[in-house]
């Protein structure tokens, strides 16, 4: 099929990557502009922008994809469909009607659970079992298309944002690859959203990643593993030269109470408002991910110390 594809982060890059191995003709790769990024903040392509490159693919990056301009563009590309894989931009009826086919999104949730910008996130966080990818027909309204194919996968004690992530990209582009070929010849079966049972998964904040002691270490445990490993939920040490920033990246919940935000022995379980969190992997300011042995050689916390 000639396709354009419009994408933008490391999660849409393995479906580019599985639709080009498939033998699709990607006739032009849509990406969000080059942004700021690393310590000396240049400019740098996004992850799916910077692949096109490595392959010879046509790349667009505009700004807005809204103007009378780019839907001419668009339009002129002559596709059979369009696929779509977190690429950051609405899309108005006159892209979404230009491919022969239509326009086609990879989402990464059971809709109409979780629709929005952070789907993963919220799944971990909020303690869901299960989540998934779909393939679904774009509609004007944000993730509220019929649904054509599903793939599913557990949420494990020991996930998190990352590991489901890049299950899920995985699972992702196989399913744009074995769904593509049914829509092509008519064969997909487009099932419309329940009404009941929406929920939005909106941007993650930074007031969000600030860990409250107060609140139940089961909460505490999903947001640790729900924020792992961007932006990484936080809290704050004490240390001889003031308080220290430390992220923390994996736990587990363990039954232990005392006063909340308090080490409760000198590995790291810290109490919660009900119950205590075992800190498994942490990440303090200028240094890498370690796990909890190798982190308190470096920095001790011990019993009695209490976290803010």
């Amino acid at each position: 099929m000639r396709l354009a594809f419009l994408g933008t982060p490391d999660f849409a890059v393995i479906s580019l990557a599985a639709l080009l191995e498939a033998g699709h003709d990607i006739a032009c790769v849509y990406s969000q502009p080059p942004a700021p990024r690393g310590r000396g903040q240049d400019l740098k392509p996004s992850p799916v922008h910077q692949f096109a490159l490595d392959h010879g693919l046509t790349v667009r990056t505009p700004k807005s994809m809204k103007s009378d301009e780019e839907i001419a563009a668009f339009q002129a590309l002559g596709l059979d469909a369009a696929v779509v894989v977190a690429f950051g931009q609405i899309l108005k009826p006159g892209i979404l009607e230009a491919p022969r086919l239509g326009c086609f999104n990879l989402h990464g949730s059971i809709l109409p659970r979780w629709r929005g910008a952070a789907p993963i996130q919220r799944a971990v966080m909020a303690g869901d079992e299960i989540t998934g990818v779909q393939v679904m027909r774009m509609s004007e309204g944000l993730d509220e298309g019929a649904v054509i194919a599903t793939a599913t996968t557990r949420i494990g004690r020991y996930d998190t944002a990352g590991t489901i992530h890049d299950r899920l990209a995985q699972l992702g582009a196989r399913l744009l690859v074995d769904t593509l070929p049914a829509i092509e010849a008519g064969t997909a079966v487009e099932t419309p959203q329940a009404e009941e049972g929406v929920t939005y998964a909106r941007k993650i904040t930074p007031a969000e990643a600030r860990l409250d002691w107060s609140r139940p270490a089961e909460e505490i445990d999903r947001q640790i593993r729900g924020l792992s490993p961007f932006p990484g939920a936080w809290f704050e040490a004490p240390s001889t030269r003031g308080p220290t920033r430390v992220k923390a990246l994996m736990s587990h919940v363990e039954d232990a109470s005392g006063l909340p935000g308090t080490a409760l022995d000198d590995s790291l379980l810290i109490a919660c408002g009900d119950g205590a969190v075992r800190l498994l992997e942490l990440q303090r300011e200028g240094k890498g991910r370690q796990p909890a042995d190798v982190f308190l050689r470096g920095f001790p916390v011990a019993a009695g110390t209490v976290l803010a």
